[in-house]
Parts: structure tokens; C-alpha cells; sequence
């Protein structure tokens, strides 16, 4: 029998991830009126005046999700567009772990935003995952994530 101290710990970022995208599947399965047809007009950050802010931990997995489709940088637009909006296929490059903000969103054809009382509980599990981590708050899309891809994590 295999004594405790003996077993392998689950890899941090591993964890981070699950836990951020259980926060992620609890807002998703939420019993709010949106219809995304991800039109992307909310990721034209520049024409909305709006920037999504992540924690740490979704900074975490948008940068994991980042690395998997072999991109090892985010570079800004110079349409002010979100660093994550793919030309190719005109969507989310990371849409399956794209952050709260960007799931519940301020984007009129999809039904506006989730009042902030509806998700408060979410963003305060974010919160404490970012802490956990050692961040130091939210900070906006670009700058989280390129913090974490130049960190290697």
C-alpha cells in the first residue's frame, strides 16, 4: 500500500485549470437569457471602449489555450481587436477558455450584459484562484496573458 506522503501531487497549473473551468462551466450552465451567435462585435475592443480584465488563474488557462494552438505570443491588433480573435475563421481562438468576461459580456446580440449581482459569486472563486497563485488582482486581457506566456507556466 502506497503511503501518502509517496503520491505524486496533480501539477499545479493542472489544477488551476479544472478549477477555472468549473468556474467557467457553473456560469455557462447559469439560467440567464444569452444567445451568443459570436458575432464578435465584443471583441472589438477598441469600437466598444471595453477590455475584458482577467485573474491570474484565467490568465493561466487563456495562455495554456494559447499554447496549444502553437502561439507563443499575443501581439496587439492594430484594429484594437481582441489579441484572440482569429482572422482565418473570424472567432475566439481560445472561445472554449475564454474568460468570464468574455462569456458573460456586454455584447447587445447576445443579450446584453449578466448583471454583476448574478456572477459576483464567480468572480470572487476567481479571485481567490488568483490569489492562491499570487496575483495581485485583475488585470486587462492582453497584459494578464502575456505576463503568463512569458512566465512558461
Amino acid at each position: 500500500m502506497e503511503n501518502d506522503h509517496h503520491r505524486r501531487a496533480p501539477a499545479p497549473a493542472l489544477e488551476v485549470r479544472e478549477e477555472v473551468l468549473a468556474v467557467y462551466a457553473e456560469a455557462d450552465s447559469r439560467p440567464v437569457e444569452r444567445a451568443c451567435v459570436r458575432r464578435t462585435a465584443c471583441c472589438r475592443f477598441r469600437l466598444t471602449g471595453k477590455t475584458p480584465w482577467l485573474t491570474r488563474g484565467e490568465a493561466v488557462v487563456a495562455a495554456r489555450a494559447w499554447r496549444a494552438k502553437g502561439r507563443r505570443r499575443i501581439e496587439p491588433r492594430p484594429d484594437g481587436a481582441c489579441p484572440f480573435l482569429d482572422d482565418a475563421t473570424g472567432g475566439c481562438g481560445v472561445y472554449a477558455a475564454r474568460p468570464l468576461a468574455c462569456r458573460t459580456h456586454y455584447c447587445r446580440e447576445a443579450g446584453g450584459p449578466v448583471p454583476r449581482a448574478d456572477v459576483v459569486d464567480l468572480v470572487r472563486k476567481l479571485e481567490r484562484i488568483g490569489r492562491r497563485l499570487g496575483g495581485d488582482g485583475a488585470h486587462p486581457l492582453f497584459e494578464a496573458v502575456e505576463r503568463e506566456l512569458s512566465s512558461g507556466r
